[in-house]
């Protein structure tokens, strides 16, 4: 691993991270997030590309390509004084309402939470969590990032050597860094799951239960996350949305699944029947799911 000096290092470890690009130079806002449903090319393999370690007064860097100040297709960091991993993919195009990053090796994945807005530091989008206690397995085969339909790699591995140092400088990082204060969950209010929580603020949104029939679904509410499921799926499928509250109680549930627009809608309508019994249901529902219209009802869960 090379140590470089402060100045030198915190230089080549931004300019790797922003891939060349002025974001954070000229002041100019991030791109704005895409809408949901739109389709994202993979993110190709860097093939031949580098992997460096990078040490600095910053925090630690691992990164593929770059070299030169060119642009990174991928880079691992640990900030100092913290404890916290950042994975970053440049070529990444930001999503309004996907705020799930996972990353690993082949079994071994964790799950991050990204910026729906980009990264305009780095550039492309960036996702962060605690340094998981598996980070050197989730470096130490071929590497893979997901983000909503968009991937990266797989990518080579890292050199067993760079993987080893970079795991252990941020399990470094990680013990020596102060006891992290209050989740936004926390602050948001006691018990809040990160379902019902968004934007920093405790989401209140009663449990939901919606139902339709030709062809059979269902959908259980969960603050903003949709629990999706159909015959072929009965365990059900989690989409994280973002909710907007409408006027007359009802409400709508805005997120992507395989890539495409997931839209829940749900409105008073006393006597909603789903067409398949005599049960009455107060709440009409509406999904958009796979390009597809579908009709039901609701009730609370």
């Amino acid at each position: 691993m090379r140590m470089f000096g402060p100045s030198l290092a915190v230089t080549l470890l931004l300019a790797a991270c922003r891939g060349g690009g002025g974001a954070a130079d000229n002041g100019a806002a991030p791109p704005p997030p895409e809408p949901a449903g739109s389709p994202a090319p993979p993110v190709a393999s860097a093939g031949t590309a580098a992997w460096d370690l990078v040490a600095s007064g910053e925090g630690t860097a691992l990164r593929l390509g770059g070299s030169g100040g060119g642009r990174a297709a991928l880079a691992l960091f640990c900030p100092a004084g913290g404890a916290e991993l950042v994975v970053n993919v440049p070529g990444f195009r930001p999503v309004g309402s996907e705020e799930r990053m996972t990353f690993g090796s082949g079994g071994e994945v964790t799950t991050l939470v990204a910026d729906t807005a980009g990264d305009a530091l780095r550039g492309g989008v960036s996702g962060a969590g605690p340094v998981p206690a598996n980070l050197a397995a989730l470096i130490a085969g071929p590497i893979g990032v997901n983000y909503g339909a968009q991937n990266s790699g797989p990518h080579d591995a890292p050199p067993a050597d760079l993987a080893r140092g970079f795991a252990a400088a941020c399990a470094d990082r990680a013990a020596a860094a102060p006891a992290p204060g209050p989740s936004p969950a926390a602050t948001a209010g006691s018990g809040a799951s990160a379902c019902r929580v968004q934007d920093g603020a405790r989401l209140d949104v009663p449990p939901v239960r919606a139902i339709g029939t030709e062809p059979f679904w269902n959908a259980r509410v969960d603050g903003r996350c949709v629990t999706y499921s159909h015959p072929d799926d009965q365990a059900g499928t989690r989409v994280w949305t973002r909710y907007r509250a409408e006027e007359g109680g009802g409400g709508v549930w805005s997120g992507a699944l395989g890539g495409r627009l997931f839209e829940l809608r749900l409105r008073p309508r006393p006597g909603c029947s789903d067409g398949m019994s005599d049960r009455r249901y107060p709440m009409e529902a509406e999904l958009m799911v796979n390009g597809e219209r579908r009709r039901g009802c609701a009730e609370p869960a």
